[in-house]
């Protein structure tokens, strides 16, 4: 898995960076995304699954903050760099007329999704620790203390914010603009007098929302379990009584797995539906 994400990624990379003709405003934001994906296989992925099986922490505090802070925010990059090609298509394609984003405003959209991660993502840095206990090292976020009966304590309410910020809002978003732009791409037939240009146009136009609807569809359809795991144990009356059901650190390690395994998708789904 990390050796197709990472190696997969860096050559979207270097074939839109490296060719001045793949230089497109929605290519940039498949630079981000690729970016996002191989750092986040490369730098979380193995040492996620090996802490998973072996509960133990090897790495020190300093890379446990890393490892609970960079997912965060390379998901969150991921995701919103999906949601920025989506926006930009539905300009382009329902709105033709109107400017296009340039290269320099395109670069000032993707550093504040970076922006964006790193502040969503911060608290996992702040309050990560490791604790030694018998026999083995542990790496956790150790939140606030719970001290109000009624109101949702800090873990749950960052918990639910992060699930509806880098999940559920831009997947809706995302849903609604490809619904608006596949209705306008697809609504029918291409008329037969067309000029040979349009009907190259239209169908280049088609191929590559085809393609982002399959990769947004792959994401979400990676992430889903995950979700559905953790905010089961955040809002399970009895939290401890889930890790006592049997078989749950194999559902865990299967739903780990598909998360991360969206890493490595997408250059897969570039090479099978996009020529250039």
């Amino acid at each position: 898995m990390v050796c197709v994400s990472v190696i997969g990624n860096l050559v979207v990379i270097w074939i839109i960076l490296a060719h001045k003709r793949m230089r497109t405003v929605t290519n940039y934001f498949l630079v981000n995304l690729a970016f996002a994906e191989a750092s986040m296989s490369a730098f979380n992925t193995v040492i996620n699954f090996a802490y998973s099986v072996h509960n133990e922490w090897y790495f020190g505090l300093g890379y446990c903050r890393f490892h609970n802070f960079f997912p965060i925010a390379a998901v969150f990059t991921s995701i919103y760099s999906m949601t920025a090609i989506a926006l930009e298509r539905y300009m382009a394609i329902i709105h033709p007329l109107r400017q296009r984003l340039s290269s320099a405003e395109t670069r000032v959209v993707i550093g504040v999704i970076w922006v964006l991660a790193l502040l969503l993502a911060l608290p996992q840095y702040y309050y990560s620790a490791t604790d030694q206990l018998p026999g083995r090292t542990v790496c956790y976020i150790q939140w606030p203390e719970y001290t109000n009966d009624t109101t949702m304590d800090f873990k749950k309410m960052y918990s639910v914010s992060v699930v509806l910020l880098y999940y559920f809002l831009p997947l809706c978003i995302m849903g609604c603009a490809y619904l608006v732009v596949g209705s306008s791409l697809w609504a029918g037939t291409i008329p037969g007098d067309s000029t040979h240009r349009y009907r190259e146009q239209l169908i280049a136009k088609r191929k590559v929302v085809k393609m982002m609807i399959v990769v947004v569809c792959t994401f979400a359809v990676c992430w889903l379990p995950y979700h559905i795991y953790f905010l089961l144990q955040q809002f399970h009356p009895d939290p401890m009584q889930l890790f006592e059901w049997r078989y749950i650190q194999q559902v865990y390690l299967a739903v780990l797995w598909l998360a991360m395994s969206s890493t490595m998708y997408n250059p897969i789904i570039y090479c099978c539906l996009n020529d250039r």
